[in-house]
């Protein structure tokens, strides 16, 4: 991934990038994201982008493992977290789901993460502190509750599954506040060409749209040269 590319996804959001895959692609039919509605800790900010470290965390009952087996998972968590190469994001998965509890996205872990250099956290779990997280990482998250209950990480890099969403490691995923996708790797060379179309044949409609004249008739005219712009 480019940096042009990389400052690209981070202005548009997710529903373009859907969009953009599948003129990329030349079809319909991408299927790579999550379902059901997600909520942001920053629903006005801009969209957050990198590559997946995954994790798996339960909270609704204390482990039942040894607290030094407990204590050595967490720590190479976190340390596979920090060694993450940039731009990477926390991609992690409550086991509790749809009953999660434990809010593992707090103002501290939230702080720290972003102190690794992560750039965003997606979850099917819970998220706390609102207000008091750290501004340059937003998470999305299924719910938002008080507690982290009996939080405690159960897998690290492995495969995880996020409303309906499976994405492994190094996964390259972009999220906001409409929830998040997985851009498949043999379409990230031709993305950037592909948003920058998407955006500009969309504008044959919306700057016609917009005019104080419009009617039916420049609907028409607009939409044939929308479409013909499309292929």
């Amino acid at each position: 991934m480019t940096p042009t590319l990389l400052s690209l996804l981070r202005k548009v959001d997710t529903p373009t990038v859907c969009n953009a895959i599948e003129v990329a692609q030349g079809k319909r039919g991408f299927d790579r994201f999550t379902r059901g509605t997600m909520l942001s800790s920053a629903p006005e900010g801009p969209a957050f982008v990198g590559y997946a470290r995954t994790a798996k965390i339960a909270a609704v009952n204390p482990p039942t493992e040894p607290p030094e087996v407990i204590k050595a998972r967490r720590m190479a968590y976190y340390k596979y977290m920090a060694e993450a190469p940039g731009p990477s994001i926390a991609v992690v998965e409550d086991l509790d789901y749809p009953d999660c509890i434990g809010a593992y996205w707090g103002e501290i872990n939230t702080t720290v993460h972003r102190g690794f250099g992560m750039s965003g956290a997606l979850t099917n779990g819970v998220m706390r502190d609102l207000g008091d997280l750290p501004q340059g990482f937003p998470v999305v998250a299924g719910s938002v509750g008080p507690s982290h209950g009996f939080v405690h990480v159960r897998e690290v890099d492995t495969q995880v599954s996020i409303f309906g969403l499976t994405v492994e490691s190094g996964d390259l995923v972009h999220a906001d506040r409409h929830g998040a996708l997985v851009i498949p790797n043999d379409v990230v060379d031709q993305l950037e060409g592909a948003i920058q179309k998407l955006l500009a044949t969309e504008r044959i409609v919306l700057d016609a749209a917009r005019e104080p004249a419009f009617d039916f008739e420049a609907f028409e005219t607009a939409w044939a040269a929308f479409e013909k712009a499309r292929v």
